[in-house]
């Protein structure tokens, strides 16, 4: 926490990474915590260069990772070891890491109410389809996991460019919201 004085008053200013310059804490959360959450934690972790820990969890984990998210990570080089579906309850707990940023990537988990989290992190939405809908036709999940890598890929690229180390809690949160509009297909067809 830093102190400013602004038009003679003491204000306090909270800094992502401010005193002790820890690495940014980024949670992902979905439904099941098999698939899209668990792509985005292990990319983020992959990219992060040590500025960023990445972690994931599920509103209602499934228990299991979808065996095509992780036979993907493994043929592009990202490393996953010891990814397992678990609770966002792990993350409400006391003893839990502090998240500075927590981003929901699934439309379902986003509309959940999420737990108490400690320090109050700043938060967003980055949308992603469901591989786990397709997997009754593993060619369809495969081309929905490649979707899904990609734009996870995309948004943490602009996630790990941004100055973190100055960033107030306010700010973490416009940009990483403004990363799902700047990312969002949709979004760069619409006119203006």
């Amino acid at each position: 926490m830093l102190l400013a004085l602004v038009g003679g008053e003491e204000r306090r200013e909270e800094r992502v990474l401010c005193v002790n310059h820890r690495p940014c804490n980024v949670l992902f959360l979905c439904t099941g915590n098999s698939a899209r959450s668990i792509i985005a934690e292990a990319l983020l972790n992959a990219d992060g260069g040590g500025r960023f820990n990445a972690y994931s969890a599920g509103s209602r984990p499934s228990g299991s990772l979808n065996p095509l998210v992780m036979e993907f990570l493994e043929a592009n080089g990202i490393p996953s070891r010891g990814a397992r579906s678990k609770s966002w309850d792990e993350f409400a707990r006391r003893e839990a890491p502090r998240m500075d940023l927590v981003v929901t990537v699934c439309d379902q988990a986003a509309g959940e109410a999420c737990p108490l989290w400690p320090g109050q992190p700043a938060l967003a939405h980055w949308g992603a389809p469901d591989p786990a809908a397709s997997m009754d036709e593993p060619a369809i999940a495969k081309r929905v996991i490649r979707e899904v890598f990609d734009s996870m890929q995309r948004r943490i690229a602009l996630l790990t460019s941004l100055p973190v180390e100055t960033l107030d809690h306010a700010s973490l949160q416009r940009e990483a919201r403004d990363i799902a509009v700047r990312t969002d297909p949709a979004h760069s067809t619409r006119p203006g």
